[in-house]
């Protein structure tokens, strides 16, 4: 069974899925799982401004609605054994770090890249969009430092990138994270660990 599953490493959400989805895979060993890129902000910058927090007060009218959307995000996060530092993490440019999964994924290593990457942004507030920061990232998870500088210096696996966003816009998704399950339609991929063990025995009897 292929598992694929949209996301950005800007995204909160996106972390707590992932969490959600290695709990429900536990004791499965036919499952292979291919991440998928899509970027939230495309026209963002490499230099980091508002954090996570300011930004998510940007799109309520109410400041209290601002506080407590943070606060939810962040306990659920917490309920997964993650620390997110909205107030901390500043959203940036996220293709190069996608460009670097998909390096790793050539080697086996998208999973350990991809989470060192989550952490790094959500919970050490590192900024991904930094050539300097996605090298230490992707060596610490295993990855060739002269490949990942010689990724970062070009423009290797944009291709890549832009194919996972065009068909993402192809099966009508417009948020992350979402799953695509042996290409059927795509659902939320932060569904309760449970829900998404029932989805995937669904999909494993047809």
């Amino acid at each position: 069974m292929q598992v694929e599953v949209y996301f950005d490493v800007l995204c909160p959400w996106c972390y707590i899925g992932k969490r959600r989805l290695a709990t429900a895979l536990k004791g499965r060993n036919d499952v292979h799982v291919v991440w998928r890129s899509f970027e939230l902000d495309p026209d963002g910058g490499p230099v980091p401004g508002l954090t996570a927090a300011q930004v998510i007060a940007t799109y309520q009218s109410d400041p209290a609605r601002a506080r407590a959307r943070v606060a939810h995000i962040q306990a659920l996060g917490a309920a997964e054994g993650l620390e997110l530092n909205l107030h901390q993490a500043r959203p940036v440019n996220s293709l190069d770090a996608h460009r670097l999964i998909h390096l790793a994924a050539t080697r086996g290593l998208a999973d350990a890249v991809l989470e060192r990457l989550l952490h790094g942004y959500h919970t050490q507030a590192r900024n991904i969009a930094d050539p300097e920061v996605l090298q230490a990232l992707g060596v610490e998870a295993g990855l060739d430092q002269a490949q990942v500088g010689e990724l970062l210096t070009g423009d290797a696996f944009t291709a890549e990138v832009r194919d996972d966003e065009r068909r993402a816009a192809q099966r009508g998704i417009r948020g992350v994270p979402a799953l695509v399950i042996d290409g059927a339609p795509p659902v939320s991929a932060v569904q309760e660990p449970a829900a998404l063990a029932s989805l995937l025995e669904r999909a494993t009897r047809f």
